[in-house]
């Protein structure tokens, strides 16, 4: 394939943009980044007029894939040809948070923001204000975005920034724990239980190779944040609306958190974040309670009408049917490869998500409990060694990843994900024969 176009439009922006990008995972492929010029269906086409099978899909917004439906390509363009913004309230947001509300079992009221990282700040000083505490337990290897909060590693008892310009007194008030470690949980409770304002978790670690929850992991949280007066967040900016369908991981997995962050699809494509739960805490946002959050864009109306209408065709046309049969035949078909290919390698994923995880195992291939993707099922015969959380993904080939996997995929016109650690997904756009020419190019890659 000839990339010079999209070398020189790199050579331009290293000159402009920090980099050469406005995102830091965008820098990730190597040697440089392929520039998107249109998309289409499953697919999209870079600037040099070469085309590929898509899955990195926005990294996670686009359910329906790059083309709109008529219908929220039309809502779409009535909003915006009636005036860009008001900074005034409009019916489409009433519409769209009363969809919401209707589908996802623990939201009662909900806050629209414009990104991922606002909600999950919002979230963060609404628990603080909620409970008075300052604490907040977070994941290893979890991703909340880029704020001060949860930009922090280490454990519970050497907290430290992960980013420059983090002061230390704000990590101080962060708790990292591993993912999937009860044990962890309950210590971290009873040592400063009386000062957590909140556990925030992903449902699914999907920021860090796509690990999933042991049986009975989130119900340990749900009950400990109970138990000592914390508010339980699932942050669902990647999950929301994806896994589990209209009801969202939380109905998939049967929790009931108190708070959950939205992003992504909630907004059709466009930029947004939303913090939803129970009354009595949403009620805390200023103007009605004392948690202050504004903000100029938020509940902008072609979001909103994108981020509705993207969901009513979900329910209307099946389109999660769709999308989660693809991804089950792409994780059972890439489960066979690695078996034969590269058997050290771990499957994972669940529902329109996907991952082949670099990992270093020398026990056997996955077995049949976790043929549709790692489920850390005790009966599987990889149980011992698959990745737990996303931490041990930083121990897998990263590098194998960088810099030989990924540019044959895109030789061969199949794009997966910037990094070792970011999913794959699946589009409505996206067809059984996308699924087999994948799948091939997984073969040679591999």
């Amino acid at each position: 394939m000839n990339h010079e176009t999209s070398r020189s439009l790199y050579d331009r922006a290293l000159s402009v943009l920090p980099g050469g990008v406005n995102s830091s995972v965008r820098a990730a492929p190597q040697p440089y980044p392929v520039f998107a010029d249109h998309g289409e269906g499953g697919h999209v086409a870079d600037a040099d007029g070469n085309r590929y099978i898509d899955w990195i899909q926005g990294l996670g917004p686009l359910l329906l894939g790059h083309d709109m439906p008529e219908s929220v390509q039309a809502a779409v363009q009535s909003r915006a040809a009636e005036a860009p913004m008001y900074g005034m309230p409009t019916e489409i947001e009433v519409d769209h948070a009363e969809f919401v509300c209707r589908h996802v079992p623990s939201v009662e009221m909900i806050r629209f923001v414009n990104s991922g990282t606002e909600a999950t700040v919002s979230a963060v000083r609404l628990a603080r204000g909620v409970t008075g505490r300052n604490k907040v337990v977070v994941m290893q290897g979890g991703y909340h975005g880029a704020q001060e909060s949860t930009l922090v590693e280490g454990d519970a008892d050497h907290p430290k920034p992960s980013s420059s310009g983090v002061p230390q007194s704000f990590a101080q008030h962060t708790l990292p724990i591993p993912f999937n470690d009860e044990a962890a949980a309950r210590e971290v409770f009873e040592e400063h239980g009386d000062d957590i304002a909140a556990v925030l978790v992903e449902p699914i670690q999907a920021n860090m190779g796509i690990a999933f929850p042991e049986s009975g992991y989130h119900e340990t949280l749900e009950a400990l944040c109970e138990d000592y007066g914390a508010l339980f967040i699932f942050d669902e900016v990647i999950t929301g609306f994806r896994i589990g369908g209209l009801q969202c991981a939380q109905g998939r997995f049967d929790v009931d958190p108190d708070l959950t962050t939205f992003g992504k699809i909630i907004g059709g494509g466009f930029p947004v974040g939303a913090i939803g739960g129970k009354t009595e805490y949403i009620e805390q946002f200023s103007p009605t309670g004392d948690v202050f959050q504004a903000g100029t864009f938020s509940g902008h109306p072609v979001t909103m009408a994108a981020g509705l209408e993207t969901l009513k065709f979900c329910a209307e046309n099946d389109v999660h049917d769709h999308v989660n049969s693809l991804g089950e035949q792409l994780r059972e078909g890439l489960a066979d490869i690695v078996a034969d290919h590269a058997p050290a390698y771990t499957v994972v994923g669940t529902d329109s998500i996907f991952k082949v995880v670099f990992s270093r195992a020398e026990s056997d291939p996955q077995g049949d409990p976790c043929s549709n993707g790692c489920r850390q099922d005790p009966t599987c015969g990889r149980y011992g060694e698959c990745p737990k959380r996303g931490t041990d993904v930083a121990d897998a080939e990263t590098e194998r990843y960088a810099r030989l996997f990924r540019p044959a995929m895109v030789e061969q016109g199949v794009l997966v994900s910037q990094n070792q650690f970011e999913a794959n997904f699946v589009s409505y756009g996206h067809t059984e024969e996308d699924v087999e020419e994948t799948l091939e190019a997984y073969k040679e890659a591999l």
